[in-house]
């Protein structure tokens, strides 16, 4: 037997190396849109006016929505102003500065983009020229009186939350006649059918045959949410006209008008952000330097209005303040002493009534004369007559 150790086998074909599990985290997908950047597409959709929220994520849901040329059917993604975004088709129009319109809803139309009983919508008889709108929150087909519409989705939602804490009022006529304690499980807060509605606020206004006329004020609008609670106490609605809901009100307008609120006016109640091209002005204050002696023209031009019907001292236009009064009559002169105020007369020393002239001395200086003086007679007598 040879000790010479066996040759190694030659090289052949060489097998695939087994692939164990690889260590460390497997390298994450690349999203469409990281989370910071953009926005979800439900809102973009909203802030377009396509739909609410709520209402954008249903329309994704069934397939009606495709980014960059692809369909989706998750609201779980962000876009930015890069994406192409289409609806049924068409591309996504660009998002509108948030507008709200109040609106008088008549009886009879039903606030629903499509009704499946074919009746008639609220959106059906607005006017031609508004632009595609929402509503917040409803009225049923019963219920008349204001009706928020806006063009933003974003705006919708915030005004339908009941943590906005906006009181919806509404004028109430119910069968039967009440008395305040019939209310007072109302204002509580009942439970209806299983659903609990919040406390409410319920004053009688009068009594008008065999009907009473009420003011309801709630913060949440349930379905029919009125007409239900009255009923668990025994009351039958047969009319109801909401008059108000938060800040805005219906006022005078007339039923099926349309009246659309002032940007300024939105923007103050909601918190919203101004525009780059109507941000506000910074506020000039200007001050108004007071005159020498504290008397500003409005009070100087009363004082002459009031010296010209009673005859007494009018104050000049100037400014200047009148000095004290002597004898009941007021120093014309600011008090500075007799004879040294600008457009004064001198003082006749023997009748101390105006009168007389200033006369030069030989060394420049100036003296007055006297009436008397001045005619070459007597001191105080009469000054002869004017040449």
């Amino acid at each position: 037997m040879s000790d010479t150790p066996k040759s190694a086998p030659g090289p052949g074909p060489k097998s695939a190396p087994k692939k164990g599990p690889k260590s460390g985290p497997k390298p994450a997908a690349k999203p469409a849109a990281s989370a910071s950047e953009g926005d979800r597409i439900a809102k973009v959709l909203a802030r377009a006016g396509v739909a609410s929220r709520r209402d954008a994520e249903k329309i994704i849901a069934e397939g009606r929505v495709s980014v960059n040329g692809k369909v989706i059917d998750s609201p779980a993604l962000n876009v930015t102003g890069r994406d192409k975004v289409e609806v049924d088709g068409a591309p996504l129009a660009a998002a509108e500065p948030a507008r709200l319109w109040l609106y008088h809803k008549p009886l009879g139309l039903v606030t629903s983009a499509r009704d499946e009983k074919g009746r008639e919508t609220v959106f059906d008889k607005l006017p031609e020229d508004m632009p595609r709108v929402m509503s917040v929150g409803r009225l049923d087909l019963n219920s008349e009186g204001l009706l928020l519409l806006t063009n933003d989705g974003e705006v919708k939602r915030k005004l339908e939350l009941p943590s906005t804490g906006w009181v919806r009022k509404y004028r109430v006529r119910v069968n039967g006649r009440p008395g305040d304690d019939t209310f007072e499980p109302l204002r509580r807060g009942v439970t209806v059918e299983g659903e609990t509605f919040q406390g409410m606020s319920v004053t009688i206004d009068r009594q008008q045959g065999a009907n009473a006329w009420l003011t309801v004020g709630l913060r949440e609008g349930k379905n029919r949410e009125i007409r239900r609670a009255m009923e668990a106490v025994g009351l039958t609605v047969n009319r109801l006209i909401r008059i108000s809901y938060g800040p805005f009100r219906l006022g005078e307008l007339k039923p099926g008008a349309v009246e659309e609120v002032k940007a300024r006016v939105l923007r103050d109640q909601l918190g919203l952000e101004a525009p780059p091209e109507e941000a506000p002005k910074p506020t000039v204050v200007r001050s108004r330097k007071p005159s020498e002696q504290g008397r500003t023209r409005k009070n100087a031009l009363a004082a002459k209005a009031s010296g010209a019907k009673g005859g007494g001292f009018a104050a000049k236009p100037s400014g200047k303040r009148a000095g004290p009064a002597r004898d009941g009559v007021p120093d014309e002169r600011g008090g500075k002493g007799p004879g040294r105020s600008s457009g004064s007369k001198p003082i006749d020393r023997a009748t101390g009534k105006p009168g007389g002239t200033f006369n030069r001395k030989p060394g420049g200086g100036r003296s007055r004369g006297s009436a008397g003086e001045r005619t070459g007679g007597k001191p105080g007598s009469k000054p002869g007559p004017k040449r």
